[in-house]
Order: C-alpha cells, then sequence, then structure tokens
C-alpha cells in the first residue's frame, strides 16, 4: 500500500477491509480494518504535530510513510500509521477492527470481554492483541506489525463522519475525517440499531 503518494484520508479510506496482523512473540492476532481516522498534521488542531510540534513523543510521526506511530491516552494504547514523506508529519489512528478470529488469548487479554466489545474501540483491539509501546517508530511489515492488502476485504459502504473526541478545535472538530464501514458492529459507538451482520458489510468476493 502506498503510504507516501496519496493524501491522508485517501489512504485511511483505503485501509478499511485491510487485514492487519500482530504477533507478540507467542501469539499472532489478526483483523480486518473497520474505522479509521485522519490526521493532517500542521494545519490540524487535533493533531498531534499541530504547528509543527516537536516532542520526543512525536517523533515518529516525522519518519517516512509505513511507520508506526503508537502512543497512551487514558491508559490506553493507541496505534496510528505515518503518511507522508518524513518530515510531513500526518497519520492515520486505527479505531476498530473486526478480528478474522476470536482466540482464546484476545479474551484473557480483554479480561473476559467477548463479542464485538472486544475490539470495537482503538484502546480495545490493541489490548486484545497484547500490543505494547515497543511498536511505536517500527516500519509496517518490518516488524511484528503487518498488513496484507491482498488478504483484504472490501466495504460495502463507507461512512464519512467527525472524529470522535476532537472538541473545541475548531472547524477541525467537524471534519468529516473519520471513516467507516457502515453497519460494521465492531465500529466503536455503534449504535444497535446502525448495526447488521458483519458479512453483510462487505462485499461478495466470489
Amino acid at each position: 500500500m502506498d503510504f507516501i503518494n496519496r493524501t491522508t484520508p485517501e489512504i485511511a479510506k483505503d485501509l478499511l477491509g485491510v487485514k492487519l496482523t500482530f504477533d507478540d512473540g507467542e501469539n499472532q492476532f489478526s483483523g480486518y480494518i473497520v474505522e479509521t481516522e485522519a490526521y493532517l498534521g500542521a494545519i490540524d488542531e487535533a493533531a498531534h504535530t499541530y504547528n509543527g510540534r516537536r516532542t520526543p513523543r512525536v517523533q515518529s510521526m516525522y519518519k517516512d510513510g509505513g511507520t508506526v506511530y503508537a502512543h497512551v491516552m487514558h491508559t490506553h494504547l493507541l496505534i496510528n500509521l505515518v503518511t507522508q514523506p518524513a518530515g510531513t508529519a500526518e497519520g492515520i489512528l486505527i479505531r476498530a477492527l473486526e478480528p478474522e478470529f476470536i482466540t482464546d488469548q484476545m479474551i484473557e487479554n480483554r479480561n473476559g470481554k467477548e463479542g464485538i466489545d472486544l475490539t470495537n474501540g482503538p484502546g480495545k483491539w490493541t489490548r486484545a492483541f497484547n500490543m505494547t509501546m515497543e511498536l511505536d517508530g517500527t516500519r509496517l511489515n518490518e516488524g511484528p506489525l503487518s498488513i496484507d492488502v491482498e488478504a483484504r476485504k472490501l466495504p460495502v459502504s463507507i461512512v464519512e463522519s467527525p472524529r470522535i473526541g476532537v472538541p473545541n478545535k475548531g472547524e477541525w472538530t467537524h471534519k468529516p475525517l473519520r471513516f467507516t464501514v457502515k453497519g460494521n458492529p465492531y465500529v466503536s459507538r455503534m449504535r444497535k440499531s446502525e448495526m447488521t451482520a458483519p458479512e453483510d458489510t462487505w462485499k461478495s468476493q466470489n
């Protein structure tokens, strides 16, 4: 996947349905991305790199597209993928996954949580996958975190909406930079009335 020559929102949409895999050294976890948010760097008031902010914790954002930027918020580990050439500092937050297989280890990692609650949030799926801050600054597909664009699924429909948890950021609070697979129950904060069976949210690949 091209993480350099397209806009960050374009990449955020294209990541929906891509298979993501993480190997913690003992177990392998995998799932299909169902929710992303784009962050547009220096111009984006909600981005960690707004106005060219360059603290030690955001150094990974200034690396080449395809780098992993990991950070902790409210005790939750969040995983972002850098999307532009080195120095541009834009990225995509992976907010939710539909598991390829639900394993006992994933449930144990989430202290017994099951069903859609297992991975329907940015801190939930990283905990289910037993991820750590050691991922920060690593390269996608060169370490324990990888994506597979060949074994992907294709959304029937994509919803564009404002990002979650971005209050008081002027126009950036309302910009439609959150992308979700319409109706997929693993999308965070999905209303039950809007959920459909996971398999019905993907195009047939026969």
